[in-house]
């Protein structure tokens, strides 16, 4: 795999809770040298970032509801339209892990639902949090994802105790086939972590070392 193609599957990642405007330049400034996919912050940073790079082929990416992901469909359609507005073009939505839990199909419809016609055809990948999830409720709700027309399900916000997993990756090829794509994510520091996951089936990878990895191709 050469340098381009991986950088277009990488996600280049900037979450932390205590970033600045001045850690987001930098980090816009090396996705833009990189070239990657996307760019994926919080919100407060995507008016921001659109500034930076509304004139490269990155997308701009961010959280809905990160990263718990409690809130009620409305929320998370609101948050969508508003951050449209100010430039977005990506969105990583959190799902309601405690839903999954009761199975509560209609929340987790709903919300799937609304998120995807808020997003009027931008890309829309559902965080599952894999971690809290026994392998019958990863297969429950990512069904649902692939019927209600999510564009990825996403294993990971990075916050949770444990990040993307091989088996992980392999479970939800098998239930998504080619009607759902998958990014993994969280802890994925690697070129070696990289190819693993994508030789599993991630579409997607969404990580805070793309810039490593990247430089360990090169090497």
């Amino acid at each position: 795999m050469d340098r381009k193609t991986l950088a277009k599957m990488i996600d280049y990642t900037l979450l932390r809770p205590d970033a600045s405007s001045r850690d987001i330049e930098e980090f816009c400034k090396e996705a833009l040298y990189y070239n990657f996919m996307a760019v994926c912050i919080q919100p407060y940073f995507v008016p921001f970032v659109y500034r930076f790079i509304r004139n490269s082929e990155i997308k701009i990416c961010t959280v809905i509801d990160f990263p718990h992901g409690s809130n009620s469909p409305l929320v998370k359609a609101f948050q969508i339209e508003d951050l449209i507005r100010k430039g977005a073009e990506e969105f990583d939505m959190v799902i309601n892990i405690s839903a999954i839990k009761d199975r509560n199909e209609k929340i987790l419809r709903e919300e799937i639902k609304k998120a995807v016609e808020a997003a009027d055809g931008r890309i829309v990948k559902v965080i599952i949090e894999t971690c809290y999830l026994t392998n019958d409720e990863k297969i429950y709700i990512t069904n649902i994802i692939k019927e209600e027309g999510a564009h990825f399900v996403k294993t990971s916000t990075g916050f949770g105790p444990k990040g993307a997993e091989i088996e992980d990756i392999m479970l939800l090829k098998r239930i998504a086939g080619d009607k759902l794509r998958i990014k993994a994510a969280g802890g994925i520091r690697t070129l070696e972590q990289a190819l693993s996951f994508i030789n599993a089936g991630a579409d997607r990878l969404g990580t805070s070392q793309g810039v490593k990895i990247l430089k360990e191709l090169n090497e």
